[in-house]
């Protein structure tokens, strides 16, 4: 929310990604930014996808600096969930005039396969 209130709208994505990185750090939260992560289908890994951030070891967050959110951003936020096995995501909008937000939750989590597939942030 400080992020949106001092930048406002109207930025690139990046530019609330740096800004976040330095708000995380100062308030002591532990991150991973554009971290890349493998996707896999059925056991094979079939390339990789960077995830905006990935927070506390526990959250993945994309942001986007659009008008409005529609479906096929919470789709695509989603997907990243499972494809990541993580159970709970934020899509974060920073292209409105009021900062918006969704909470995501992926119904496929399987925490058995956590230790194995997502890296531990140091």
């Amino acid at each position: 929310m400080k992020v949106h209130s001092t930048l406002g709208n109207g930025f690139q994505e990046v530019i609330y990604q740096r800004a976040l990185s330095i708000e995380m750090a100062k308030q002591e939260i532990s991150f991973i930014r554009e971290m890349e992560m493998p996707i896999f289908y059925e056991e094979h890994n079939i390339g990789t996808r960077r995830v905006d951030f990935f927070v506390e070891n526990l959250i993945m967050v994309e942001i986007k600096a659009i008008i409005q959110l529609e479906k096929v951003h919470l789709a695509q936020a989603k997907n990243y969930l499972e494809a990541y096995n993580m159970e709970v995501g934020l899509l974060i909008n920073f292209g409105s005039i009021s900062l918006s937000f969704k909470r995501l939750e992926n119904n496929k989590f399987n925490p058995n396969l956590i230790e194995k597939e997502n890296p531990k942030i140091m």
